[in-house]
């Protein structure tokens, strides 16, 4: 799988376990694509949800994803401090200048001092049950909760205190 080039634009489809599309981010710009790693940004993106209904979002935002890692980070700019919002999901795919994941409703927020809190605990166990997750599926997502939590704690990868201003200032080339 080839990644998408730097300064192009690209959508982003999530979908749910039972492969119904969930929610679509209309245009973001490439910042880097690899067939592992792809870092994305958008700011006022139009998004649409799978009932019509659209938003827009309020903030620039870096996103990360990995195609080996269960869980995508979004990285919020706000006047008071980076917000980082993490998707427990698929690694990511590209096709057809998408990028796709399914999202499996856990999240974890995380704010500029780096504390955390895990959300959505109640909509994944319906979900789980709805959906016929596997076993091995829930094992896989609790893994990957305490790996990205380790990401957290230790400042790695998009939680490094330069990441989010770095990637910024690329798209800001772009603009």
């Amino acid at each position: 799988m080839a990644g998408p080039r730097p300064g192009t634009s690209v959508q982003i489809h999530s979908y749910k376990h039972n492969g119904q599309l969930h929610r679509v981010w209309n245009s973001s710009m490439v910042l880097k694509g690899t067939s592992d790693t792809v870092i994305i940004a958008n700011d006022k993106a139009l998004v649409t949800e799978s009932d019509g209904r659209t938003w827009i979002t309020r903030e620039p935002a870096i996103c990360y994803f990995h195609s080996k890692y269960w869980f995508n980070i979004i990285g919020m700019l706000r006047t008071d401090g980076i917000y980082y919002y993490c998707n427990i999901s698929s690694p990511f795919v590209f096709e057809e200048g998408t990028i796709k994941y399914i999202d499996y409703d856990l999240d974890v927020k995380v704010f500029p001092d780096m504390t955390y809190t895990l959300l959505d605990e109640d909509e994944y166990e319906l979900h789980s049950q709805l959906m016929n997750y596997p076993k091995v599926l829930d094992r896989i997502l609790k893994n990957n909760i305490e790996y990205l939590i380790r990401w957290v704690r230790q400042r790695k990868g998009p939680f490094s205190p330069e990441f989010v201003d770095q990637w910024y200032e690329r798209y800001l080339t772009y603009r």
